[in-house]
Parts: structure tokens; sequence; C-alpha cells
């Protein structure tokens, strides 16, 4: 049996970041600010470079519990998924000081999208990331 410890995330701080993220971009898409998008586009950008998001940080001073009491969520996992919000959100947003406003409001609409429906239960980014992880796999197996 494998004793290693799986990297993880208590799951009220991964629930808090895509909170941040959807209601971002539903004020920015309600507003027009692109601006908005700074918030989690900045956050996400901190806890790729650094390991440590601050709304993740934040949340974390609500938490009443130990953090090995809530439900964790792989890191490596929960980084992929940040990555693919932050190219999202910088498309969102680098499109909007452009002038592409279709593909500015598209990026925002999928990365909001995204939170959302992880929000409900089911991870896109996970999902992506599991069908790569099968495809290096069967591609491993052909080799």
């Amino acid at each position: 049996m494998n004793n290693q410890q799986i990297a993880s995330i208590p799951r009220p701080l991964v629930k808090t970041n895509q909170w941040v993220i959807t209601l971002s971009v539903i004020a920015t898409l309600i507003t027009g600010q692109f601006f908005i998008l700074l918030i989690p586009l900045l956050a996400g950008l901190m806890g790729l470079l650094t390991g440590n998001n601050p709304v993740m940080m934040i949340a974390k001073k609500f938490l009443k519990k130990p953090l090995s009491s809530y439900i964790p969520e792989d890191k490596e996992q929960q980084q992929f998924n940040q990555l693919i919000a932050v190219v999202c959100l910088s498309i969102a947003w680098i499109s909007s000081i452009i002038g592409w406003t279709i593909l500015s409001y598209s990026f925002a609409i999928i990365v909001g999208l995204a939170a959302t429906i992880a929000l409900c239960g089911f991870c896109i980014g996970c999902f992506i990331h599991f069908q790569y992880n099968q495809y290096k796999y069967r591609r491993s197996l052909r080799s």
C-alpha cells in the first residue's frame, strides 16, 4: 500500500475561487467593464506562479475546521483547471483591450460557464484532463 500523500486543496477554497470567477464574469457581462476580470485573472496567475491564490488565502481565514477535515480536491487537477481559466480570462481581457468584442465576450462566457458548471458538480477541466491522460496512456501502449 502506498502511503504517499496526494497534495490537495480543501473543497471550500476551490468553490470560493469558482464563485469569484463566476461572479466576476457576470459583473463583467452586465457592466461591460472587462477590468473586473482582472480579479480572478491576477488571483489565478498568482496561484499558478507562486502557489498562493489570494482568493483562496482570504477564504482560508473563514474556515472553521482544520483544513484536513474538508473534502480534498486534487491540487494538480486544480492547477490544470486554473491554467485553463487564466488562459481564457487572459484572452477575454486582452481581446477587450484591442477591441475584439466578440472574442472577449466569448471567452468570458466560456470561463464563466465552466466555473458555474463546476459549482453545479461537473468539472469540465477535470474531464479534459482525464481524457488527455487516457490519450497519453493509450499512446504509450502502442509504443
